[in-house]
């Protein structure tokens, strides 16, 4: 009985570290996306509506709009270079992340904030400022 819990334990235990990681990596995911230019790989962590701001101008998005809108954007502004100045958790089960996207038309702050859905994280906003 006593082997039956211990393997229990672990079990549960190691479905919260995977799941950790796997959470910790979404943020990641998302910051290579841009670092990359590949919307692709940032779109797959849309919420069913994204709240997308380019230089004062913010809306709300279904993802397929987002996509498009993003794709607009990295289009017009080739990335050069992206570069995470801060991030980390922010309160209510959130994630956040502050960073430089220098461009073939400037520069932008890139304010990022992914909102824990269920099992895993989701984009829920980003902000490019000139």
């Amino acid at each position: 009985m006593k082997k039956f819990y211990k393997q229990t334990i672990l079990t549960i235990l190691s479905s919260f570290i995977l799941l950790a990681a796997a959470n910790a990596q979404a943020l990641e995911d998302v910051t290579n996306g841009i670092r990359s230019g590949n919307v692709t790989a940032v779109a797959k962590f849309f919420d069913n509506t994204v709240v997308i701001t380019i230089n004062n101008n913010q809306s709300v998005y279904s993802k397929a709009q987002a996509e498009i809108v993003m794709k607009d954007f990295f289009a017009r502004n080739q990335v050069k270079e992206f570069t995470v100045k801060q991030g980390g958790p922010s309160g209510q089960n959130a994630k956040y992340a502050v960073g430089t996207l220098l461009t073939t038309n400037g520069t932008y702050q890139v304010y990022l904030v992914l909102k824990q859905k269920d099992d895993s994280y989701v984009l829920r906003e980003i902000r490019f400022e000139k």
